[in-house]
């Protein structure tokens, strides 16, 4: 198997087509097909084969997705680098993935430049031209045109066959632990992703689709791409996240489809010339990576009107597992079902998803119990971490460590991380259930909820709130509302009004950051 074969296959069908759009660059497929062909010929050229590391540093550019479907046609492993990550990070990660070609921008080659030493890396290239560093892209790109490589000049393109389990991307992630460990999602893995992506119509994009792509590509925001590509559409990547450029974008752009985190929303529906752009030619906006409360879903729905949909998923599933469908969310809007603007959906595509308990065992329905997942587009472990790969991989299920209830009809309803749970004179409180309550103030523009040191209960609900632009919030007053939405050991014990939450590279809310403010330099933590 050879996923880059897809791209040549679209190629051929429509050469003219837009492939990529990302600020002034515009790729037709017959250039994106053109570019990876000599990207990778130039890499192999440099002494690379089959399963050899090939890390990127860099923020969103078209280049980037050259490179992916580059290492796809390569049979290379990716190693996507966060470019918001200090130089120690990059280093280890760069010796964690043990890559020996690094590509990156001029943004961060003086981060390049601290990590790269001690590492296997030996060539670094650099997309905005050559350092003293390494060869610049355009250069490589030409001198594998100058030695006759690609279809032009007759010879055979790049094309290396590969098993499915294979390692295609070492999917760098956190998680809730802050420890950066890399999910092996394999060519099978990819290939079950780029299935997906086109089995369903909630999901599926075709020939004139435009998608614009909001986050960083080398991450989740980048899972749509192969299946954007399979079916002849446009990717178009946002240089960097504005609230403003993204309505602009749709607009200009005549977007179909777009993939966004909540916060981008939550940035969106502030914006006070929000309706002053043309909208009407978005099909699907899908949004995931974190929880949306209702009343902002209502509000999102009103503005951006009925395209709204919902993906829950992660690193080690390879992109989305549950799906809220734009018809789900009409349903609890309209007032049919009002319960399912708190779901994350149903199973997707190939996926088994299941509830169960601390033994494995499923839990009834309605019952909290932890989502566990497998299916093809599952990770087989983590690189290099057999005692967290045993720990999370059970019994060929992934072992998510969400804590959900489902339906007897199959929505699943996550009710807090494992770790994130708040236990309070003996009892589990959810943060994200209080979060719900605390977002449908009309002052709260984004909350966090997390557990903080207690003497006498052990821990206490503490509440982090960031007001609404020229709101003003009464602390008692926030706690009494919830008081009225929530059973009285659940309502926060105290409130925290901030200007501003802290958030990971990825968009989501750092519980992990807040929690530590409170727990510093206690002798005991819970967590």
């Amino acid at each position: 198997m050879n996923l880059g074969r897809y791209i040549r296959r679209t190629a051929g069908h429509q050469p003219d087509a837009e492939a990529v759009v990302c600020g002034p660059t515009r790729l037709t497929y017959a250039e994106l097909d053109d570019h990876s062909d000599r990207l990778a010929a130039a890499l192999r050229g440099r002494g690379l084969g089959r399963g050899d590391r090939v890390a990127t540093l860099a923020a969103n550019r078209a280049e980037l997705v050259v490179t992916e479907v580059a290492l796809y046609k390569a049979g290379l492993t990716r190693a996507p680098i966060n470019a918001r990550l200090g130089a120690t990070e990059v280093a280890h990660l760069l010796r964690e993935s043990e890559a020996r070609v690094l590509l990156t921008d001029a943004a961060h080659l003086e981060t390049a430049r601290a990590a790269v030493p001690g590492t296997g890396v030996r060539t670094v290239v650099g997309y905005d031209g050559p350092s003293d560093l390494g060869p610049g892209y355009a250069q490589i790109l030409a001198e594998a045109e100058a030695e006759g490589r690609g279809e032009a000049e007759g010879e055979a393109p790049v094309d290396v066959e590969c098993e499915e389990d294979d390692a295609a991307v070492l999917h760098f992630t956190s998680g809730s632990t802050g420890k950066l460990k890399a999910a092996v999602q394999t060519y099978g893995n990819r290939l079950a992703l780029l299935r997906k992506s086109v089995m369903s119509a909630d999901t599926r994009i075709g020939p004139g689709c435009r998608q614009i792509l909001a986050g960083p590509v080398t991450h989740a925001s980048g899972m749509p791409l192969m299946g954007i590509f399979f079916a002849g559409g446009c990717a178009i990547v946002l240089p960097r996240w504005d609230p403003e450029e993204f309505l602009a974008t749709v607009e200009r752009e005549r977007a179909t489809h777009a993939f966004v985190v909540p916060t981008m929303v939550n940035t969106v529906l502030a914006l006070p010339g929000a309706r002053d752009h043309d909208l009407s030619s978005l099909r699907q906006l899908i949004y995931g990576a974190a929880p949306m409360s209702p009343r902002r879903i209502r509000e999102a729905w009103d503005l951006f009107g009925p395209v709204l949909s919902q993906g829950y998923g992660c690193g080690e599933t390879t992109s989305g597992v549950l799906f809220l469908s734009t018809e789900d969310h009409r349903r609890a809007i309209e007032g049919e079902d009002e319960e399912l603007l708190l779901s994350c959906g149903r199973p997707l595509a190939e996926a088994d998803v299941r509830i169960v308990d601390d033994t494995g065992a499923p839990v009834a329905d309605g019952e909290v119990g932890e989502i566990v997942v497998r299916g093809p587009d599952v990770v087989p472990g983590y690189h290099n971490e057999p005692e967290l790969t045993a720990e999370s991989f059970r019994d060929g299920w992934f072992h998510t460590g969400d804590l959900a209830r489902r339906r007897s009809d199959g929505y699943v309803f996550i009710v807090d991380r494992k770790k994130d749970m708040i236990i309070s004179g003996g009892f589990n409180i959810y943060a994200v259930e209080v979060e719900s309550v605390l977002h449908q103030h009309p002052a709260v523009f984004e909350a966090a909820v997390v557990g903080v040191p207690d003497e006498r209960w052990g821990e206490a609900v503490k509440a982090v709130v960031v007001p609404r632009a020229g709101a003003v919030l009464d602390e008692a007053g926030l706690i009494d509302f919830c008081a009225e939405h929530l059973a009285r050991m659940k309502k926060p014990r105290s409130v925290d009004l901030v200007a501003a939450l802290p958030h990971n590279p990825n968009g989501k809310i750092d519980r992990r950051a807040i929690r530590e403010r409170y727990w510093a330099g206690t002798e005991r933590r819970v967590h």
